[in-house]
């Protein structure tokens, strides 16, 4: 499986990633050794992932997500 995911920084700001292990992505975004954007945010919370079978599909949904404004993100977070 893959995961799409969206962490909140501690300075509030939004991060977009995907990732096969979710709990292990996290925690090195914790440890400051995930995305140099993460780095010296953290630490950071998941707010909201999603799964897929395919890294292809994660890929895309990641770029999609990535596409949309912070309004638009915030929404999603809701459901």
């Amino acid at each position: 499986m893959y995961y799409v995911y969206i962490v909140e920084c501690s300075d509030g700001t939004y991060y977009t990633g995907y990732t096969n292990n979710i709990e292990a992505r996290i925690k090195k975004h914790n440890q400051g050794k995930g995305a140099r954007y993460t780095r010296g945010r953290g630490p950071v919370i998941l707010q909201y992932s999603e799964s897929f079978s395919s890294r292809s599909r994660a890929m895309k949904r990641e770029y999609e997500i990535k596409q949309l404004s912070r309004k638009e993100k915030k929404v999603l977070l809701k459901g």
